[in-house]
């Protein structure tokens, strides 16, 4: 069996365990809209891709679609490439959301900037993905060789991906129709993403030859192009699951708006936010932070302010059954167990506050991170003061080596060490993503400049 075989068959495979929740093993929930991204290195067509899923899905209006011809052809790149600047340089700048439905699925894309000066873009895009598509140009790569070199960009894409628990990856190999043997190119490119993503512990869903120009393989297959025999990159993505909400874990809500007493609340606040983790039930206990104060939840409105549970990803309003000075960018916590009880075994708090962090940053600031620095970092919708401890180390995304650094430049990812003014209730953010994800903002200009995952 040859690798293009052994590729077909994992896309196949793929395709197949999307039907099921990756970790429970039940039917995935495809009601819900996929949302996904594209990323990779510039000028490696993924807009072009999102627009040829647009147009082929018949999801672009026959006015919008002349819009965008150029010379009598139409410019797939620019159904997403809206901004004036990004239509001058040719380059996209900003993420551009699209969305788009199939008679098995709906679908956003998010089209993510492939320009190094803004990867912040693509962070923000893949925080809140379910699913990601690194596109590869085949016509940069030495294709002939059997490991060709991947591009930095495609190295560094996919392990923010990774870093940031995107659930599904999708490696799709573009413009194989500008190469001479497009079959030996997909055998090679495979081999080396395939050999990258096992060296770097990313879990990979596919990898599909594609040409997003002439619209091979994108939504409907083309068998045997490649020598590769599977679906196409469409039908992958119908198949793929959605992001799991960290219900099983403790509840935690940020608070982001406090409404005052209305007749529906019985004449109390209601504290409304994104349920962070767990379930928000009436009844339960929950203590607020930074005060410490207890109370009970008396009702729980949803989004239409229907009464009722409301589990983690969906926003929420509680009335709590006694009134207390609570404000935006505090949190309401799952209990701990009270202090002083007879049960000398009770468990600690669910979400214990921290003040020394230890961090994997993705660093976008034009200025480089160094140790002494002070930073204001939000964590939910709460701002503490953030100081550098230390760089501990700094990630080689050639070799994937932890490396000594004394600083960590743009786009770098590393090990950090954060000191805070007050605490915060973090989790390390393989555990719960909302609690343990944070940014680190300037003082000074109010840009973001890195985005922290707690480890």
């Amino acid at each position: 069996m040859n690798a293009t075989q052994k590729i077909a068959e994992t896309s196949y495979a793929a395709s197949a365990e999307g039907q099921k929740d990756h970790k429970s093993g039940t039917p995935t929930n495809h009601d819900a809209a996929l949302r996904f991204i594209t990323c990779g290195s510039v000028d490696d067509g993924k807009s072009t891709l999102i627009g040829r899923l647009l147009v082929d899905t018949k999801a672009v209006l026959q006015d919008h679609l002349a819009g965008v011809q150029r010379r009598g052809e139409t410019d797939l790149a620019l159904l997403t490439d809206g901004l004036s600047a990004e239509r001058e340089q040719g380059i996209t700048i900003d993420v551009a959301y699209r969305y788009f439905a199939t008679e098995a699925r709906k679908f956003i894309i998010g089209d993510a900037p492939g320009h190094e000066q803004y990867t912040r873009n693509m962070v923000t895009a893949a925080s809140s993905a379910d699913a990601a598509v690194v596109l590869v140009d085949a016509t940069k790569l030495d294709w002939k060789q059997p490991l060709p070199t991947l591009l930095p960009q495609t190295r560094r894409h996919s392990l923010l991906v990774h870093l940031l628990r995107v659930p599904s990856l999708v490696f799709a190999v573009n413009k194989l129709d500008a190469v001479d043997d497009p079959a030996l190119a997909f055998a090679h490119i495979s081999a080396a993403l395939a050999a990258f993503a096992r060296e770097a512990g990313i879990a990979v869903r596919a990898t599909v030859p594609v040409s997003a120009l002439k619209g091979w393989n994108v939504v409907d297959g083309r068998a045997g192009w490649c020598d590769y025999i599977g679906p196409s990159l469409l039908h992958i993505l119908e198949q793929l699951p959605n992001t799991a909400p960290d219900t099983g874990l403790p509840f935690a809500l940020p608070v982001q708006w406090v409404e005052k007493p209305t007749a529906p609340s019985q004449g109390r606040r209601v504290f409304w936010g994104r349920i962070a983790a767990g379930v928000a039930e009436p009844g339960d206990e929950v203590q607020v932070f930074p005060s410490g104060q207890r109370a009970r939840v008396a009702e729980v409105l949803n989004r239409t302010r229907q009464p009722g549970g409301v589990p983690a990803g969906q926003s929420a309003g509680l009335v709590l059954d006694r009134e207390i000075d609570i404000s935006r960018g505090d949190w309401l916590l799952a209990a701990a167990p009270e202090a002083g009880s007879d049960d000398f075994d009770a468990p600690p708090s669910p979400w214990p506050a921290q003040t020394q962090l230890s961090c994997t940053v993705a660093w976008l600031d034009e200025q480089p991170l160094v140790a002494g620095r002070v930073y204001q970092l939000l964590h939910g919708h709460r701002w503490v003061k953030a100081r550098v401890r230390s760089i501990v180390h700094g990630l080689d995304i050639h070799t994937l080596a932890e490396q000594p650094a004394t600083e960590l430049a743009p786009n770098a990812i590393g090990h950090v060490e954060l000191q805070l003014q007050s605490p915060v209730p973090a989790a390390p953010y393989a555990r719960a993503r909302q609690l343990g994800a944070m940014i680190l903002v300037d003082s000074a200009s109010n840009r973001t400049a890195g985005a922290v995952l707690l480890r």
